[in-house]
């Protein structure tokens, strides 16, 4: 995920403060979501991010309820086991007035609970009074919005801005606009029911009398739109509902896996609903929005990744992700977006600054690995399925995408595949690790010239095995026997060039003059995951991976310790990253080092253990484990992130050696393996083709057994020890 802080033509992260100084609640629907505080407030702290946000935009900046001109005191402040709902408990201090107390603390409950649904924002508030004596209070609601884009929050500056309209207030409704220099009208519209006592200017305010064990209720709605757009009002009973039947439907359709350990389940079932909030129907297929806040849209590595690794668990939404991205694929050369024909979405951006060009993310191209990936996921997802229907309606742009890589991925014509931008606004290093000083050599020298990454070969490899598969099940055997032998030839070149015999793993890239950056990095763990790296020196690449150098016991490093540039508090040159670590988990159990690959799920879990909610954030500090202290947080790093919670499926897979076929078609376990913490675990609803299978798999020693506990349908399960 890119930087995305503009000095001079570069991007940057901006980190003036951090978004661990204090714990947000998130909703998300479509393409609105919202952050507050614990107590259901906006407020400008922290880094400014919290807010209700449609399409890149935030719409409401402000939003605070105080008792009696007071804060009220925080009780509880949870998200639903779904993310459909919000919900805090709050109530009051003592309340005072000339020394005469009037209120006591604990008296007065206040429940607030929220949702986010068709891209509006609903509110519920419940006051209780549970004294035994009447009493009345005033219940204030200050709103406001900046109409600022997610990029001038993360700290771009722009020389103008369009103009704030007036406010317009009416006896049930606040209205706020702003026209842009997009030429289009932004506003808000904030409702209240039942009409507040008083509306001026930015402020309702209640009078309320409660009986003794009496409760009354304030309803809000806030609706996002432009040019006037009027969207449908619904009540908030109707929009729970909706929220609710969606999200049933949702959590059906994945296949569900319970341990025997609670608070692993504790993990997978945030991670699972994280997952579900950051998907949207985009209209050409589901897609895994990237996370929140700053990348809530869609990213092609990003969703291919997040694909990959919940594959197996939901391989629905590998077919919007191949829908979606071959719909947005390259037709041209277009240098200032980096497009070249057949090329596969880096992201694509909405907003005022999207659409005036001040950002070249619009529809944006640069990066080098989203194409190959792009295969990888088509070919994987045809053994998961066995959807050839779907393969031969997508064969144009997979073979759009493979002419990619033969005729604008290969820059020098040397056998491999490097990047160099030709926007200069646009991102300079462009493989997964895309910040500007992630690429270097050994002695902290900057890259110059085309740079060819390590993983992005193994990427290269993996999708002409994937191409000469199905190019054979498609009946063109040319191709298929050209493809299967240029994948052999990249194999050995590979080596050839990037290995480190001294260094025990992959060169992270050679720079323009093809020399090596010798430099030991998490890259080399890719390698794996794609199977390029030669069998005879993948146990060596697994030591150095797990190395104290490189393993933190949290995680694998992005850059190991004792490298030039290594800071484990920077974005990728000492982090950990949890999606980094499960590619790596699954090409280490690919070459059959089960254990190996179950000590990265072992720290990942012990730090869902340790963050709030158990949700995994987009990355972490690469500080090592210290005793009875938890992980350190990397100030500015989203949560929930699509490819930190698809990590945990991606990790189990490797463990228990799961793969699918599609020729029998067949459920395969290879040398299944259970960590100490969990004695088992049972999967059900696992479907492949026309069957349908329930498992228990059950640790026993230094394995684990398989057990089929419910079978329909034409599905073989196979047990490889």
């Amino acid at each position: 995920m890119e930087e995305v802080i503009r000095i001079n033509d570069d991007w940057y992260v901006k980190a003036g403060s951090s978004r661990s100084d204090l714990q947000t609640r998130i909703l998300k629907d479509g393409e609105a979501f919202a952050i507050f505080d614990r107590f259901g407030d906006i407020q400008s702290i922290g880094l400014g991010e919290q807010g209700i946000f449609f399409e890149g935009t935030r719409y409401l900046s402000q939003l605070e309820m105080l008792i009696n001109e007071r804060r009220p005191m925080l009780l509880n402040s949870s998200t639903s086991h779904d993310n459909t709902l919000l919900a805090i408990d709050l109530t009051t201090p003592d309340m005072y007035d000339a020394g005469q107390l009037y209120l006591g603390k604990g008296k007065l409950h206040i429940f607030r609970s929220k949702l986010l649904w068709n891209d509006q924002y609903y509110e519920n508030i419940r006051f209780t009074n549970y004294d035994q004596v009447n009493f009345s209070f005033n219940i204030s609601f200050f709103v406001d919005s900046d109409y600022v884009d997610i990029f001038e929050i993360r700290g771009v500056e722009r020389a103008k801005r369009g103009v704030m309209q007036e406010l317009e207030s009416q006896k049930c409704q606040i209205t706020l606009g702003y026209t842009g220099l997009d030429s289009i009208l932004y506003q808000t519209h904030v409702e209240f029911d039942p009409a507040p006592a008083r509306i001026k200017k930015n402020l309702a305010t209640y009078s309320l009398s409660l009986n003794a064990q009496e409760s009354k209720e304030i309803c809000l709605r806030v609706s996002c739109s432009k040019q006037q757009e009027v969207k449908k009002t619904v009540t908030f009973t109707e929009s729970y509902e909706s929220c609710c039947k969606k999200a049933i439907a949702t959590r059906t359709a994945f296949v569900d896996v319970f341990t025997s350990n609670e608070q692993f389940n504790d993990w997978l079932g945030r991670s699972a609903a994280d997952l579900r909030l950051l998907i949207s129907d985009t209209g050409n297929g589901l897609y895994p929005y990237a996370g929140i806040p700053w990348f809530c849209t869609p990213f092609g590595r990003d969703g291919i990744i997040t694909a990959l690794q919940s594959l197996w668990i939901y391989p629905d939404l590998a077919r919007g992700v191949l829908q979606y991205l071959a719909y947005h694929q390259a037709t041209e050369c277009l240098p200032d977006s980096d497009a070249e024909p057949g090329k596969i979405l880096h992201e694509t951006r909405k907003g005022e600054m999207a659409a005036l060009q001040e950002i070249p993310f619009a529809h944006y191209y640069g990066s080098v690995d989203s194409t190959p990936l792009f295969l990888v996921l088509a070919g994987r997802y045809f053994d998961r399925t066995s959807d050839i229907e779907f393969i031969k309606k997508l064969w144009p742009n997979l073979l759009a995408a493979l002419e990619w890589i033969e005729k604008y991925g290969d820059l020098d014509n040397d056998g491999f595949v490097e990047y160099e931008r030709k926007c200069a606004r646009g991102i300079l290093q462009q493989g997964w690790k895309d910040s500007n000083d992630s690429i270097f050599h050994e002695d902290g020298s900057n890259v110059t010239g085309s740079v060819a990454l390590c993983e992005v070969q193994g990427y290269v490899y993996d999708a002409k095995i994937q191409m000469s598969r199905l190019a054979g099940l498609l009946n063109y055997s040319d191709m298929s026997t050209k493809l299967e032998l240029e994948a052999a030839a990249l194999k050995e070149k590979f080596h050839e060039h990037f290995w480190l015999d001294d260094l025990q793993t992959y060169a992270i890239a050679l720079d323009g003059d093809k020399n090596q950056c010798r430099v030991r990095s998490s890259n080399a763990g890719h390698t794996l995951f794609s199977n390029i790296a030669r069998e005879d020196v993948a146990k060596t690449v697994v030591q150095t991976l797990l190395s104290p150098n490189s393993f933190s016991d949290w995680g694998i490093r992005t850059i190991a310790a004792g490298e030039s540039r290594y800071n484990p508090m920077s974005y990728h040159n000492g982090s950990v990253w949890p999606h980094d670590n499960a590619l790596i988990a699954l090409g280490m159990a690919q070459y059959g080092f089960m254990t190996e690959a179950s000590l990265i799920l072992t720290g990942l879990f012990n730090t869902a253990i340790a963050v709030d909610l158990q949700r995994l954030p987009e990355l972490f500090c690469g500080f090592h484990k210290r005793h009875d202290q938890a992980p350190t947080l990397y100030p500015v790093a989203c949560a929930p992130q699509a490819w930190a919670s698809g990590a945990i499926f991606m990790m189990l897979q490797a463990t228990l050696g799961l793969t699918f076929s599609h020729r029998k078609p067949e459920i395969r376990f290879k040398r299944p393996f259970l960590p100490d913490y969990m004695d088992s675990i049972r999967i059900s609803n696992l479907k492949v083709s026309s069957g349908e299978v329930d498992l228990l798999i059950q640790r026993n020693l230094h394995k684990a057994g398989v057990h089929l506990i419910r079978k329909t349908g034409d599905v073989e399960v196979a047990v490889v020890m």
